[in-house]
């Protein structure tokens, strides 16, 4: 896909790669998401943050990104990075120390998590792009956003295929969440046509490629917390 004439490529995993900056993008992982729903009596696979950070890691790996942008919301709330269990915090530390990593501050999020270095920043610019975590009110060239967690469906032989989506007009793009317990908006919802007021494009990310679709061909669904299985099989 091009976003402000920048070449990006969209990863099946809602990760985003911009080869010409080696640079990895990734939005909302919520990580202890988990936990807090358990303190109000949810009662879910405590999983989350292993397995997105387990995702993470892989992507590291194949990627060897020489920075890394994460687009706000990376932990669920305030106290979260401190619920991470300690092998998890190890392995984030250590994807932190070796690379130029950047947070973008979200609104679960306002302040970088202690102790685990990285670069803290509302809006960071890099050439033509900008990226923030909620995108802006008034449209701006190049913005790479998420917040609003996209997802979309299609029907396909007569079945409804939905799943994590990236949305761009060509000029904006605002990314699905990474975290395995974050959900998703449908990207038919009101909140994307005042961002997307000529259209746009919804790029759905399946098992092992990402599928562009024209915002014409996409059906409505019920938005909802999304518990990925795939992710959550094993602790």
């Amino acid at each position: 896909m091009l976003v402000n004439g920048t070449r990006l490529v969209p990863d099946p995993s809602g990760a985003l790669w911009w080869p010409e900056a080696r640079c990895l993008v990734l939005a909302d992982l919520h990580l202890e998401k988990g936990s807090a729903l358990a303190r109000r009596g949810a009662l879910l696979p405590p999983y989350d943050s292993r397995a997105s950070l387990l995702r993470l890691d892989r992507l590291i790996a194949r990627f060897q990104p020489a920075r890394v942008i994460c687009l706000g919301d990376t932990f669920h709330d305030a106290d979260a990075s401190g619920r991470l269990g300690r092998e998890e915090t190890a392995r984030l530390a250590q994807m932190v120390a070796a690379t130029e990593w950047h947070w973008i501050l979200g609104n679960h999020d306002p302040h970088p998590p202690p102790g685990l270095g990285g670069m803290p920043s509302q809006v960071l610019r890099l050439g033509p792009l900008v990226f923030r975590h909620e995108p802006a009110g008034e449209a701006q060239a190049g913005e790479i956003a998420g917040h609003l967690h996209p997802k979309a469906a299609i029907r396909v032989r007569g079945r409804r295929l939905t799943g994590r989506a990236f949305l761009t007009d060509g000029m904006r793009l605002v990314m699905p969440a990474f975290g395995s317990y974050a959900g998703g908006l449908c990207a038919l919802d009101p909140a994307f046509r005042s961002i997307f007021r000529h259209g746009f494009h919804a790029w759905i990310a399946g098992e092992r490629r990402v599928v562009p679709v024209g915002s014409n061909r996409l059906e409505a669904f019920g938005s909802g917390t999304a518990i990925l299985s795939s992710d959550l099989a094993r602790p």
